[in-house]
């Protein structure tokens, strides 16, 4: 996630103060991706640096405020505008375990594969119970404000995620399997295809995600 953006797009809304970009941030992305105050005025005291953002005097409560710079709107717009660079994607924690797992000693590689299904069905199951709720108050008129939309697309892009997981995970334990065969049987298998995924639950914690608010009259 692209702390120094989101800061700029927050920032697009008008001047706000360290701690206050920091709340709107995690309430933005349903506290997926929770920021400390420090990453945070670190992040300012970059974008001060590279022109734009600029110090815009101090709120009634003598906190600093900032605001965005037309350097940082022309920023901002180039964000937008630029597709996600997958060059250089990030590090899987669960893809490389799975890579260090193969031919490790003591290591049942299966049943670390069932493991991490389970989990990931959990998630999955508990994302799509958020998103229910989410998209229960948008649709009734209850919640209209940005935030929750935002933070419905965020819940459905986990569970996207978390699905296309599961389907990976299927396919890794048919390669083993098909891998385990002796040369001959194995020209003749078909490549493992990527299975639906399976709907055991198990218990995982997805204490970070909130539903989306309701408004208040």
């Amino acid at each position: 996630m692209s702390i120094r953006h989101g800061l700029l797009a927050l920032l697009e809304r008008g001047p706000r103060y360290g701690s206050q970009l920091r709340t709107e941030f995690e309430s933005r992305t349903g506290s997926t991706w929770p920021l400390n105050v420090g990453q945070v005025y670190t992040t300012l005291a970059r974008l001060e640096r590279d022109g734009l953002v600029a110090p815009d005097g101090e709120d009634t409560a003598g906190h600093t405020l900032y605001a965005i710079t037309d350097s940082g709107r022309t920023e901002l717009r180039e964000w937008y505008e630029r597709p996600v660079d997958r060059a250089n994607p990030p590090r899987d924690e669960l893809s490389i375990k799975l890579a260090m797992a193969v031919g490790a000693p003591g290591v049942d590689i299966r049943a670390v594969i069932q493991s991490q299904r389970h989990a990931t069905i959990k998630a999955m199951q508990d994302y799509t119970r958020l998103k229910a709720t989410a998209l229960a108050a948008v649709e009734s008129g209850q919640s209209r404000e940005r935030d929750d939309v935002a933070w419905l697309l965020v819940l459905e892009q986990l569970i996207f995620q978390t699905e296309a997981e599961a389907r990976w995970l299927d396919h890794c334990e048919a390669r083993l399997v098909r891998l385990s065969l002796p040369a001959d049987r194995r020209a003749d298998e078909p490549e493992p295809t990527q299975a639906a995924a399976a709907e055991t639950p198990a218990p995982t914690a997805t204490h970070r995600l909130r539903p989306a608010r309701t408004r208040r009259g």
